[in-house]
């Protein structure tokens, strides 16, 4: 029987990024934005919160943009100050490259195994959810979901009882299935 693991955020994830004040490394968004008009132009910001001190600095999300050109649903969620837009916009590629920010999601994730009580086989079949982009390494969930140590679930790998068709000694963020042989 096929397990279903599911790796959902439980808040937003650190915004890494240097702040000018105290040489700090870590921000907090809270999803407050700023947008501002200029005539027929419009800028916005996602505005983030040093841990250290306390400053604040801007994420863009608009630059310059003519205002008939933005979705109107768009404005209303920023006007709105919208927590869910803000995670939205911080798992946007194009909005880290052009801000050179990282996410570091260190304590903003849980693994939700739904109960399972099939863990106690000889084999194992696990699909594991992602709900969000989050980079968490396989061995750290397997190990959690199953109740076993690191060095365990690493030995288990290298033993070749722990099988998946994606790469289990990295990092991943998206779906992937693993079968645990006992």
């Amino acid at each position: 029987m096929l397990n279903t693991w599911v790796v959902a955020p439980t808040c937003l994830p650190l915004v890494r990024r240097r702040c000018h004040t105290c040489s700090s490394e870590h921000f907090r968004a809270n999803g407050k934005f700023r947008v501002n008009a200029h005539h027929k132009l419009i800028d916005a910001w996602l505005l983030v919160l040093c841990t250290a001190c306390g400053e604040t600095a801007k994420l863009t999300i608009l630059e310059r943009m003519n205002v008939r050109s933005v979705p109107p649903e768009l404005l209303d969620r920023l006007h709105a100050n919208s927590a869910v837009l803000a995670a939205e916009l911080l798992q946007d590629p194009a909005v880290r490259r052009r801000n050179r920010i990282a996410l570091d999601w260190d304590g903003a994730w849980r693994l939700d195994t739904g109960g399972s009580d099939d863990l106690d086989g000889d084999v194992v079949d696990v699909a594991v959810r992602f709900a969000a982009r989050i980079p968490v390494r396989p061995v750290r969930l397997i190990a959690e979901g199953c109740g076993l140590s690191r060095a365990e679930a690493g030995r288990l790998l290298a033993e070749g009882r722990l099988l998946s068709a994606v790469r289990l000694s990295g990092k991943v963020s998206g779906d992937f299935t693993f079968t645990l042989k006992r």
